[in-house]
C-alpha cells in the first residue's frame, strides 16, 4: 500500500510539473537551478528579473546587504561588478576608483585588499555606514549560492580568475558573465577551459561598430543563451536584431536601468507613470525575457500582473 501511495505521489508531481506554465520556474532543487533552466528554455515565457548593483537604493551599491535584500525580494540575477586590488583580490566596485562609493579616496588597484579594510562603504546619499566593508567576490558568491544567480559585469578581462573561484565554490553554473568581444575572441577563451559559466554578448550600438559584434555571433548555427540589446531608440532596427534573436532559439535581455540603454523606456519612467504599461510594454513587445531593473520590487508586481512571473 505504502509503495502504492509513493507511486500515485509521484506519478502527482510530474502531472503537475508537465502542466507547470511556461510563465513560472521550473521545478529544481533550488532558486538558482530554476532560474538557469529558465535562462536554457527558450520557450520559456518567465522574464528574469536582474537587480542591477543590488538594492542600492536601501544599501550600499554591490554591497552583501544589497545583495540580500533583493534575494529577499524574489529577484533572479543579481548584477555586479569587479576591480582587482593590488594583491590580485577580487572585489565588488563598479568604479574604478573609491571616492564615490567609500570613505577612501584613490585608485582600487593601487590598494591591498587588507588596506581597503580601513574603508566603509557608503549609501547612495553619502553617508558611510561603520564596519561594513568592500565584499571579495567569493563572499558575495558564497551569499549567493544557490539562491539566486549572478551576472558578472565589468569581469570578463579576468576570466580565468572568476572561473577558477565559482570552481573552487561549485557556481559555475549559475553565473553569466558578458561581454563585448566578437564570437571567435570569445570561444579561443573559453576553449581554454573545461567548464565555463555562461556566456553572453553585450550590443551597444547596432547601427555602428555594434552591427559587426551582432552578425558575429547570430550568424553561428548555434544559438547563444541571450544577447543584452542597448538602444537609445527603440527603432525597427532593434526591433529586427530582437526578432532575429528570437528566430535563432536566444533570449533578449533589455536594460531598463537607464532612459539612454532602452530608448527611454526606463524604470523611473514607468515607476512615476499612471500606467506603467506604456513604459515597459513597448520592451515586453520586443520578445524580452531578461530585464535589469533599478527598481525589482516594481518591476515584479508589474510582470506578476501581466502573467510573466
Amino acid at each position: 500500500m505504502d509503495k502504492r501511495f509513493s507511486f500515485l505521489c509521484a506519478l502527482a508531481l510530474l502531472a503537475a510539473a508537465a502542466c507547470t506554465p511556461k510563465s513560472h520556474l521550473p521545478l529544481a532543487a533550488n532558486k538558482a537551478e530554476a532560474v538557469v533552466a529558465a535562462l536554457h528554455d527558450p520557450q520559456s515565457q518567465y522574464v528574469v528579473v536582474v537587480s542591477h548593483r543590488g538594492d542600492w537604493r536601501n544599501y550600499p551599491e554591490n554591497s552583501l546587504p544589497a545583495i540580500e535584500s533583493v534575494i529577499k525580494m524574489g529577484v533572479d540575477m543579481m548584477e555586479l561588478d569587479l576591480k582587482m586590488t593590488k594583491d590580485s583580490v577580487l572585489v565588488l566596485m563598479h568604479d574604478g576608483t573609491l571616492d564615490r562609493t567609500t570613505t577612501g579616496h584613490g585608485r582600487v588597484a593601487d590598494y591591498t585588499y587588507e588596506e581597503l579594510q580601513a574603508f566603509n562603504l557608503k549609501r547612495g546619499h553619502g553617508i558611510d555606514i561603520p564596519g561594513l566593508k568592500i565584499p571579495t567576490l567569493k563572499e558575495a558568491l558564497e551569499l549567493c549560492k544557490d539562491r539566486i544567480t549572478v551576472n558578472v559585469d565589468q569581469g570578463y578581462e579576468y576570466y580565468d580568475q572568476v572561473l577558477a573561484i565559482t570552481e573552487e565554490l561549485g557556481v559555475t553554473d549559475q553565473i553569466l558573465i558578458k561581454g563585448g568581444r566578437l564570437w571567435e575572441e570569445v570561444q579561443d577563451k573559453l576553449a581554454e577551459h573545461p567548464r565555463n559559466m555562461m556566456f553572453m554578448p553585450v550590443i551597444s550600438n547596432l547601427q555602428d561598430g555594434g552591427a559587426h559584434l551582432f552578425e558575429s555571433y547570430i550568424c553561428q548555427e548555434e544559438p547563444q543563451l541571450a544577447y543584452e540589446l542597448c538602444f537609445n531608440e527603440l527603432n525597427d532596427n532593434v526591433k529586427d536584431a530582437a526578432r532575429r534573436v528570437l528566430d535563432s532559439g536566444s533570449k533578449v535581455w533589455v536594460n531598463t536601468i537607464w532612459a539612454s540603454l532602452c530608448g527611454g523606456h526606463d524604470d523611473d519612467k514607468a515607476f512615476e507613470s499612471e500606467d506603467p504599461d506604456t513604459v515597459y510594454g513597448p520592451v515586453m513587445a520586443l520578445g524580452t525575457s531578461i530585464i535589469q531593473t533599478d527598481r525589482p520590487e516594481f518591476l515584479i508586481h508589474y510582470l506578476e500582473s501581466k502573467g510573466r512571473r
